[in-house]
């Protein structure tokens, strides 16, 4: 995969998402799809009700439309490419009904747990099988070792572990203005470094694809955020960060990429254990990123620390994998 094709790919989705920020974000705010913030948040966080959500529409649009057109035009379209875009579409599924039902009808809670759930495990399940028509092994590899362990039968319910689970790490840490945008953007771009490596140029495109067009959300989305991804965004990307980890054989590696969103997901756990069996928290509040700001930490600091811990995380397993 040329370098060339790299950054085709990189700028055709930033410019995509450049472009159509614009004209969603007037729209959004005009049919008064604003997002409402929790009552019991930092209180600083108040002053962002309203800001226009679901943001996630416009990426994602960026990002199928480079991916498709670029893939099918260089003849790179495959079944890893269709299995990437089908969680990638259908994650951001569930996280819009979840937004339109508290933003436009007015549901504060969205959709159930169990509703997303379901959505989300019947998702999985169709990336397993649609797996199978490709390359597929049910092995997973530990990290910077030559050994695997084989699952079997029993990948399927890793998958769905797995992508549920991240799903959701990355929508609990999208909770302050460019955070998700920075840290998931700096994992999908080490991600496709590795399927460069690997020569999985066509994992590589998608990779490149949502990397560009992060960027281009972030020019929006950074302090102060005009636009929040929403759940629309931030399942979407998770499910197909997940996804990347998988095809690339190297899921476990994703714990150290994503170790922001490992951390913030591990800090809710710690929080709610404490609390149900002592009464006391740990932390003043989680995902941990609202403690260092209880803390006295501004927002900017906390966001561009937490993006300096990703990106220092993602230089190591590339420096490893290299060498």
């Amino acid at each position: 995969m040329s370098i060339v094709l790299i950054l085709l790919t990189l700028a055709a989705s930033f410019a995509l998402t450049a472009v159509l920020a614009p004209i969603f974000i007037p729209y959004l705010r005009k049919m008064k799809f604003g997002q409402s913030i929790r009552e019991e948040g930092p209180e600083s966080h108040m002053k962002k009700a309203g800001t226009p959500t679901m943001g996630g529409l416009i990426f994602m649009t960026a990002i199928v439309i480079s991916t498709l057109a670029i893939s099918l035009y260089t003849d790179l379209f495959t079944t890893q490419t269709l299995v990437l875009l089908l969680v990638f579409v259908g994650f951001g599924a569930v996280g819009f009904l979840d937004d339109f039902i508290k933003v436009v009808m007015k549901r504060n809670l969205g959709l159930t747990s169990l509703q997303k759930l379901i959505g989300q495990i019947l998702l999985s399940v169709a990336a397993f099988f649609l797996l199978q028509l490709g390359p597929f092994d049910t092995t997973v590899a530990i990290p910077f070792t030559n050994s695997t362990i084989d699952l079997g039968i029993f990948y399927v319910i890793f998958i769905i572990f797995w992508l549920v689970g991240f799903s959701n790490a990355v929508n609990l840490s999208d909770g302050l203005d460019g955070l998700v945008s920075g840290t998931a953007s700096i994992a999908f771009a080490a991600f496709g470094i590795l399927a460069v490596l690997y020569g999985q140029y066509d994992t590589a495109l998608f990779a490149f694809a949502v990397t560009g067009a992060l960027l281009g959300f972030l020019i929006f989305n950074s302090n102060p955020a005009k636009i929040f991804m929403g759940d629309t965004g931030s399942l979407a990307l998770g499910g197909a960060l997940a996804m990347l980890s998988i095809i690339l054989k190297q899921e476990l590696l994703l714990l150290l990429v994503g170790i922001i969103f490992v951390i913030e997901t591990l800090s809710v756990i710690i929080q709610v254990i404490s609390f149900k069996s002592t009464g006391k928290r740990i932390f003043k509040m989680s995902p941990i990123h609202h403690h260092f700001e209880l803390s006295g930490w501004s927002e900017q600091k906390v966001v561009y620390v937490f993006w300096t811990v990703g990106f220092i995380a993602a230089c190591i397993v590339l420096f490893v994998e290299v060498i």
